[in-house]
């Protein structure tokens, strides 16, 4: 799973560093700490609140924001401009021994601001090609047939996630982009566990006598990352408001990506769900993971978003019981084979990898026609998927397994999946 935590407001652009094949850029707003030091990037987010301020001229936000930070009794953590929704987003902290909520609460009824929230917390949900024997999952979802007719070619695919190992000789090629919003200090981008995963289940190269093969294997992945293992080398990642905000406004400003992959779950989130919503409308897919349980069914259950729940292709049936379904599609997510750090496989469980895979599919159904809206895209995977058996113990939920070549053919006349 990924956690994210929320923050807020004021762009500033940091320098590109080129690494290899790909560039990673390191840009975003600056943080700063107590003393007005810049921080290393995220850390405690316990005492932080996140603003945003409704359009208007800048000068009015920076005057809201100095003026906030005195009435209020808060230091300026981060802030920069939402360019997607014409906001202002500022991070603010409330000193110890003052309750966040409080602040929260009286923010929220004051004429200048707009929104007014916590920083939330999300996680990831994890867990010739010489193994590709061994992916069942595509297998399940016949993704072999659909490559007869699609491989995504040319797609644009937003991962949000870890970091990318963007040097895996089974990635060589498919990282268009590298870019990190996080910031932290001894972070390396391409030693990042989750991230290299996801983007293996997704493009991982065809045909190159390595490894396996990814369900969009002619995508270009923009790597974008928002989240921070949890320890050196741990598959657990999190993330915050603030990291992801800034990711998925870059993904729709700066790359123009056609499909985001939100292989992460957490709670609620305002600001994210007004930035997923500018997305949707301007006919980016979005593919999130459901963690199948409250507070962990977000962003899965954004309107518009194509949430995804993890299924298991070897014994039938959804992975495991949920304690609450928001999503109706779902796609392989146990012991699914991908790329790992530094050059290697591993197998992984969670609706990360689920969300992936359909993400996957997505890119599929653009090659084919890059004109699909979200809701076009729904409804084809929707009709072309197969029903699951529930849960022992529970009724019967509208949840169907994804079919790529079903789905792919549907746009080519329903022919070529025998």
């Amino acid at each position: 799973m990924i956690h994210v935590r929320g923050l807020g407001a004021g762009a500033l652009l940091l320098p590109l560093l080129m690494l290899g094949c790909a560039s990673v850029v390191t840009s975003g707003p600056v943080t700063f700490g107590h003393d007005g030091a810049q921080a290393s990037g995220p850390g405690d987010t316990s005492q932080q609140v996140m603003v945003t301020f409704p359009p208007a001229p800048p000068s009015l936000w920076v005057r809201y924001t100095s003026a906030l930070a005195r009435t209020y009794r808060m230091s300026i953590v981060v802030a920069w401009t939402l360019t997607s929704i014409d906001e202002y987003c500022v991070v603010f902290e409330v000193p110890r021994g003052r309750s966040p909520r409080d602040v929260i609460r009286r923010l929220s009824s004051d004429p200048r601001v707009g929104l007014a929230q916590s920083v939330g917390t999300f996680e990831t949900q994890a867990g010739g090609d010489p193994l590709s024997n061994l992916q069942h999952g595509s297998q399940a979802l016949h993704v072999q047939q659909a490559h007869r007719l699609a491989t995504g070619k040319g797609v644009k695919v937003a991962v949000i996630d870890t970091g990318v190992d963007f040097q895996h000789p089974d990635l060589l090629g498919r990282i268009a982009k590298a870019s990190d919003f996080v910031h932290r200090r001894n972070a390396p981008f391409t030693a990042d566990v989750h991230g290299t995963a996801v983007a293996g289940v997704i493009a991982a190269g065809a045909n190159n006598d390595i490894g396996i093969v990814g369900v969009a294997p002619g995508a270009d992945i923009y790597a974008l990352k928002a989240c921070w293992p949890r320890a050196p080398g741990s598959r657990e990642a999190e993330c915050n408001s603030y990291t992801l905000a800034l990711a998925v406004e870059a993904a729709m400003e700066v790359e123009h990506v056609q499909v985001m992959n939100l292989s992460l779950a957490g709670p609620d989130d305002p600001l994210l769900t007004k930035l997923l919503g500018a997305a949707v409308s301007r006919g980016i897919v979005v593919v999130a993971a459901d963690g199948g349980a409250p507070g962990h069914s977000f962003p899965a259950n954004v309107k518009g978003v194509l949430g995804v729940v993890g299924s298991d292709d070897l014994k039938g049936g959804l992975a495991r019981p949920a304690e609450r379904f928001t999503s109706s599609l779902a796609a392989p997510s146990i012991d699914i084979i991908s790329t790992a750090p530094p050059n290697s496989y591993d197998f992984f469980s969670g609706s990360s990898l689920a969300a992936a895979e359909v993400t996957g599919i997505v890119a599929l159904l653009l090659e084919k026609n890059p004109r699909l809206t979200p809701a076009q895209v729904r409804d084809i995977l929707q009709k072309t998927s197969h029903p699951l058996a529930p849960p022992p113990g529970l009724p019967d939920p509208p949840v169907a397994q994804a079919d790529a070549c079903a789905a792919v053919a549907a746009l080519a006349g329903g022919e070529g999946c025998s």
